[in-house]
């Protein structure tokens, strides 16, 4: 189900003739700036989520703190994805499945990637019978895709156009 997400935002990006303009929010530069604040902000969720799930596992160790950390995981999670769903929306709508240039075209694959991992996980959160391995790894390749999304672009932006909103 993951795959065909993924497959299917990317058909539907390539397909759709964008149109350019989706969002913007008063008190920012260009919708750009919107994506980029919001991509940053799912980043930072998204450590957050790693270090919650490296509590909840053991990994890291505070006391007894694996009832508010699963608490912490799945609100930063849901927060994340919220914050990503006007991106999406966005890079779909406006802008379509770019392969202007290798970073564009990196961008477009992973945006698509994330949502299909995104799913995946969500899934496979309710699966009898998984290795105990698959929902980190899972959740592991939806944090690094959203980081490659970060990467490619909220980085790049503010590297190539600067910092401010």
């Amino acid at each position: 189900m993951g795959c065909a997400v993924a497959v299917l935002l990317g058909v539907y990006g390539d397909l759709h003739q964008p149109t350019g303009f989706s969002i913007n929010l008063a008190g920012f530069s260009s919708g750009q700036y919107v994506k980029a604040w919001l991509t940053t902000t799912a980043v930072i969720l998204g450590i957050v989520q790693m270090i919650s799930a490296s509590v909840m596992y053991g990994k890291i160790r505070i006391g007894s703190a694996s009832g508010w950390a699963a608490t912490l995981h799945r609100w930063s999670g849901r927060l994340a994805v919220l914050f990503t769903v006007p991106v999406v929306v966005h890079c779909v709508y406006a802008l379509g499945f770019q392969v202007d240039s290798p970073r564009v075209l990196v961008h477009s694959v992973l945006g698509c990637a994330f949502y299909g991992a995104f799913v995946t996980k969500m899934l496979a959160l309710t699966k009898r019978g998984l290795p105990s391995w698959a929902v980190p790894v899972i959740g592991a390749v939806v944090f690094s895709t959203l980081i490659g999304v970060s990467l490619t672009s909220a980085l790049w932006l503010f590297s190539a156009q600067g910092l401010h909103f």
